[in-house]
């Protein structure tokens, strides 16, 4: 019963080298790799919004380029876009009379989302598909803002769980880039 015990704590005692020298420094490795590609997805991300924030438009050609970059460094990913638009109307005690203008303005957002724009650069006619026609406008002052997940199965999940036995590390935090538009470059 000695013999077999003292087999037993050298099997355990091997099993705990190689998991020590192996699985921990592959499992930092991996979350290592995944750090470095959130980085760069979110490189990915701020130039194509500070392009569209700079330009004022997007063209389909932009958005081929920027979903075709991220789909090199991700499995799978969703994407969200939101366009917000400033309206300012002037405010009145009549309707119908100019002359009882109130002196203020309210202020009406309109918010138009990845489908509506996703419409605009694809269109499904192929009478309206005209390259100038397929062009997304956006006006200096407008907030664009894009948010992305990575869907992809990632390696640190599966070691994460062959080591510990749980998921801690399942799906990266969301990015989230935007802000104003500051140029009308069309």
């Amino acid at each position: 019963m000695n013999g077999l015990s003292n087999v037993l704590s050298k099997i355990t005692a091997a099993l705990l080298a190689v998991l020590l020298l192996y699985g921990f420094p592959m499992l930092q490795n991996t979350k290592r790799q995944e750090d470095l590609s959130q980085l760069n997805a979110y490189r990915i991300v701020a130039q194509f919004v500070d392009a569209v924030r700079t330009k004022g438009y997007i063209t389909p050609s932009m958005y081929n380029e920027f979903t075709g970059e991220l789909g090199t460094m991700m499995e799978g990913f969703e994407l969200e876009m939101e366009h917000r638009h400033k309206k300012y109307q002037p405010e009145y005690e009549d309707a119908a009379d100019a002359a009882t203008f109130l002196g203020k303005f309210s202020v009406h957002e309109e918010a138009h989302f990845g489908d509506e724009i996703m419409e605009q650069l694809f269109p499904i006619e192929p009478a309206n598909s005209k390259l100038e026609s397929r062009v997304y406008y956006l006006s200096a002052g407008d907030y664009f803002d894009v948010r992305l997940q990575d869907q992809s199965k990632r390696a640190s999940s599966i070691l994460n769980r062959f080591l510990y036995g749980e998921d801690f590390a399942s799906s990266a935090a969301p990015l989230e880039y935007g802000g104003m538009v500051l140029n009308e470059d069309y």
